[in-house]
């Protein structure tokens, strides 16, 4: 499995910022893709996850009614969609998939793509 994110970018508080996870190397089906993030200096955290087969979503307390993380199954992509976006939001934000639900540690999740990084200014 392979998985590669992109769409981060610098963006003003308040903004919004879309990210996409491209995943590849098999079919998912009973698996679950998630969104975390890391800033310098912490550790990562969960921000939000999608079940593949009935679409089942979870946010961390700190993103959740601002961001909102959806699937195009044919195209196998899982996308982020950040709004109202604040300072703390800045972070590296990968993407991982696990066979399973949603978990919200990501030493249960197998596979992970590189990163993207995202930068809101104040």
């Amino acid at each position: 499995v392979q998985l590669q994110a992109s769409g981060g970018g610098l963006v003003q508080a308040g903004g919004s910022l879309s990210v996409t996870c491209v995943a590849s190397g098999r079919t998912f089906t009973s698996d679950a893709m998630a969104w975390f993030r890391q800033a310098p200096g912490k550790e990562r955290e969960f921000v939000s996850g999608i079940n593949w087969g009935n679409d089942r979503t979870a946010y961390s307390d700190s993103v959740k009614g601002r961001f909102t993380t959806s699937k195009d199954r044919i195209k196998k992509t899982v996308y982020l969609q950040m709004n109202s976006l604040k300072p703390e939001d800045t972070a590296n934000y990968y993407c991982a998939v696990r066979h399973g639900a949603i978990t919200r540690w990501p030493a249960e999740y197998d596979y992970w793509g590189q990163g993207t990084h995202v930068t809101v200014s104040s």
